[in-house]
């Protein structure tokens, strides 16, 4: 759907509005006009806040600050974005923002009148970390407990659940909730994906490939993963106004509350072409004959070798860990369905876009380990 077609959005808040995903949700419904309000809750405000938006500090786990946080602004709707860094140590923190804070903010939400509450999941939450996933969908089963040795996927799977048990309850039943699941996210703004890979590059390490390069990888673009948070919270929003004036529920074919989808770039591309396309952005011009290839029983024994040494001489984290050399080398795609038909959802930024922006950005910021001082603060075409 055109966002000219999209309603207006009333009142949204966004909980870790200040963060990566976060902040390009509150840009894009800033830039669309798409709120009669606009407000961020976090822990802090953005070092560069976006003109018109009301920034609210705060500690989403605490209950009775929460509450009449709420009361006094009256959302219509919330998107819940607040995480820590997938790569957080502490099991206790994880736990208690994931599970914890989402299930106190589900609770103010419904308490305080929202009308609509979107959840940013993970496409993480259907995978084991092991096994390849060709094409996957929202009928596959959320991996958790023993069999997710992930502790943040589990946290993910856990209040994904949570949220969309609240959906429509006998003590709430206009309460409209929904799950976004997104894969890869990467672009401006980027910590997690695209500054430890460009590090490769700067450390002399393109010439080195693990694997056979023939597993399809989704990466998504971190506007498109915004864009379908402003699609499903348009689509909570119709089917509330719809009912509130009498109108049909809708159809289970066409349903969003109480859904989960899967957001991706719908391009998904072999692993090594991504990194190679990441890398050449920022200057590599390493050709396909100059390549090393190593088998992944190799690779996964130097990451072992690695990872023991760096942890005994407390060298801080490696650059080829055991989960890398893994994720580099399986299949992990999805169908993206279920999100085209029911919230009509389309890639508004090609990959090679988002990788050519997403790059240079991270240079300019100057967070990629190994990049040359004077790349810091430059201007690129």
């Amino acid at each position: 759907m055109a966002e000219e077609e999209l309603p207006p959005l009333g009142h949204v808040l966004v909980t870790g509005g200040s963060g990566f995903l976060g902040n390009h949700i509150v840009k894009l419904l800033s830039g669309r006009k798409a709120c009669s309000k606009l407000t961020v809750l976090d822990l802090q405000s953005p070092a560069n806040p976006v003109s018109g938006v009301d920034y609210q500090n705060g500690d989403l786990t605490d209950y009775d600050a929460m509450l009449p946080l709420f009361q006094k602004l009256r959302p219509d709707a919330v998107v819940h974005t607040a995480s820590p860094n997938h790569f957080n140590r502490s099991k206790e923190m994880m736990y208690k923002v994931n599970v914890d804070g989402t299930r106190v903010m589900v609770r103010v939400a419904q308490e305080s009148g929202v009308k609509a509450f979107v959840y940013t999941s993970s496409a993480s939450v259907i995978h084991d970390t092991k096994s390849d996933l060709i094409n996957a969908d929202e009928t596959y089963p959320l991996i958790m407990g023993k069999n997710q040795p992930e502790y943040y996927s589990n946290t993910k799977a856990e209040a994904e659940l949570h949220v969309l048990a609240s959906n429509r309850t006998a003590e709430h039943p206009k309460f409209l909730t929904a799950a976004l699941r997104p894969s890869a996210m990467f672009g401006e703004g980027d910590v997690q994906l695209l500054p430890p890979g460009l590090s490769a590059y700067f450390k002399g390490q393109t010439k080195i490939q693990i694997g056979t390069n023939e597993n399809l990888f989704d990466f998504t673009e971190i506007t498109n993963v915004a864009h379908a948070h402003h699609l499903c919270l348009a689509a909570l929003l119709t089917t509330r106004d719809r009912e509130d004036k009498g109108g049909a529920k809708p159809l289970d074919h066409e349903k969003v509350d109480g859904e989960a989808f899967l957001i991706t770039n719908d391009s998904p591309v072999y692993f090594y072409d991504f990194a190679r396309m990441c890398w050449a952005a920022a200057g590599d011009q390493t050709k396909p004959e100059q390549v090393w290839k190593l088998s992944k029983d190799v690779g996964l024994m130097l990451a072992w070798i690695m990872e023991l040494v760096f942890g005994l001489f407390r060298f801080g984290n490696p650059n080829l860990t055991v989960q890398r050399v893994q994720y580099m080398c399986m299949i992990r795609y999805f169908n993206i369905d279920k999100a085209k038909h029911r919230l009509g959802y389309q890639p508004v930024v090609k990959m090679e876009d988002g990788v050519r922006r997403g790059v240079k950005d991270a240079l300019y910021r100057g967070v990629v380990v190994g990049q040359p001082p004077e790349l810091k603060g430059k201007k690129y075409d």
